[in-house]
């Protein structure tokens, strides 16, 4: 194996031979430089598979190094060491692409854990992102327990939990590739904005993927789906005997996100008392169950999302502005599909793909009438719209051909649809207006057929896997 590289940048001759001890046993090489001038001497000499560097330095900063080296030598990594209780500093650090930071007094743990995630990162994000524009794959919750799903933008479907990918042309979604193959070299917190049905956790899971937390796990958790008074003891675990129903020590999502990322999905909607725990995780990286008295150290990269405007929840205190600022170290912004016409096409390809293989139908063409109308469409259910839209659709069709009337994009085309048409009084979106009478007609049919559903499915006019796909994603029981 050949040895790794690591350049040490720091003033103190005791913190260098501190670092330079601790790498040669774990086995790595060190070479010790004592301002910005020396680095930059030692980085023209030969490459670094990292770099540690003290945020002050006699004839520069920290930030100084790091821009050097990000300008010249990108895939290196960058750790800063900053002073106790310099979080400013460790933000501005993350903000300007450091890899992580490390506190002084220096903890020997840390430090190690640091370098090794460090000189674990994959060579190549590139490649990821390039392999991303001609592959396929995007795991999302809630696709019916397939493994098959489509996410925002572009992202594409494939069968088998296949890598997550995003797949699309548009500048938005190139923006957004090259952002998360950036923010994949990181440890910084990352905070992800966009609508409802963007393809957020498929942007978290790819961070995570490419990262050097890769191999450990990948925890996503819903935070508007969690009662308020369960929400201690899922995110830290309890003991046994806590309390009434605790029959069993259970680990919370804390602990089991140790050594990867935890996704806090819609972390908007947690409650102000659970911000102040999490705010005191972050900060202090232990934590301690219900009804234990010791308190556990912790790892693990957080990555957050919310379709709400954490921002103007600040304002309105709903939100800590502390957690904020450190949730929010990065953003990145997953465009909704109105702003990426130009891949609609392709997602519309991959839909019907999905859409014929999990419910056993031949797949129909698409009329030119029907794209331009998909094209034109503001799609406020992103993805998941188009997924209902299209199901739909496939449906409704002759079989063979799809057609601008079958997609019920406006009232008039529903009106001309069936007995089922919309009314002009309709005042909930239009995808879950057509989901609430796709399940009532369900309902009407296993009522009538004593709930036998091969029975019920011959009524419907359709499949059997194509009525258990249906009663899966709608979920009627």
């Amino acid at each position: 194996m050949t040895a790794k590289h690591v350049l040490i940048v720091d003033d103190e001759a005791d913190i260098r031979e501190l670092l330079v001890l601790t790498l040669m046993r774990m086995g790595v090489e060190a070479v010790a430089a004592r301002n910005c001038e020396e680095a930059y001497t030692r980085l023209n000499e030969r490459p670094f598979d990292l770099c540690l560097t003290d945020m002050r330095l006699p004839d520069g900063d920290g930030l100084a190094v790091l821009a050097h080296i990000a300008a010249n030598y990108g895939n290196t990594p960058v750790a800063v060491i900053t002073a106790y209780g310099s979080t400013d500093n460790a933000v501005s650090a993350l903000k300007a692409g450091a890899f992580d930071y490390i506190s002084k007094p220096i903890q020997l743990k840390q430090l190690r854990d640091v370098i090794t995630s460090a000189l674990n990162l994959p060579k190549s994000i590139a490649d990821r992102g390039e392999r991303g524009r001609r592959g396929a794959g995007a795991d999302r919750a809630g696709a019916s327990g397939s493994g098959v799903s489509v996410a925002s933008g572009g992202s594409a479907t494939n069968v088998g939990g296949a890598e997550p990918r995003l797949l699309g042309e548009s500048a938005p979604i190139q923006r957004a590739r090259d952002m998360i193959a950036k923010l994949a070299r990181s440890q910084a917190p990352v905070h992800i904005a966009g609508e409802s049905g963007t393809g957020k956790e498929v942007a978290a899971r790819l961070i995570h993927s490419g990262s050097a937390r890769r191999e450990a796990p990948f925890v996503a958790v819903n935070c508007g789906a969690i009662p308020e008074n369960l929400m201690e003891s899922e995110f830290f675990g309890y003991r046994k005997g806590a309390f009434t129903g605790a029959d069993a020590d259970k680990e919370g999502f804390l602990h089991a996100a140790g050594g990867g990322t935890l996704f806090l999905d819609e972390v908007g909607d947690l409650p102000l008392p659970m911000q102040v725990k999490l705010l005191r995780v972050i900060q202090e990286k232990k934590v301690r169950k219900v009804g234990d008295t010791a308190e556990v150290a912790v790892d693990f990269r957080i990555i957050s999302a919310t379709h709400k405007n954490l921002a103007e929840k600040v304002a309105a205190g709903e939100f800590r502005q502390d957690l904020f600022y450190r949730l929010n170290v990065i953003e990145l912004k997953m465009p909704g599909l109105r702003e990426i016409p130009e891949d609609i096409p392709l997602m519309v390809k991959l839909v019907l793909e999905r859409i014929a293989q999990l419910s056993g139908a031949e797949q129909p063409g698409l009329g030119e009438d029907a794209l331009q109308a998909l094209k034109g469409y503001d799609y406020p259910g992103n993805v998941r719209e188009l997924e209902n839209i299209l199901e739909r659709a496939m449906a409704l069709c002759d079989g063979k051909l799809i057609r601008a009337a079958d997609l019920y994009l406006t009232e008039e085309g529903a009106a001309s649809g069936s007995a089922a048409a919309l009314s002009g009084e309709r005042t909930i979106p239009l995808h879950e207006y057509l989901d609430r009478i796709e399940r009532e007609q369900i309902q009407k049919a296993l009522e009538l057929t004593r709930f036998n559903k091969t029975a019920a499915a011959k009524v419907l006019g359709i499949t059997f896997r194509s009525l258990r796909y249906r009663l899966d994603r709608l979920g009627i029981e």
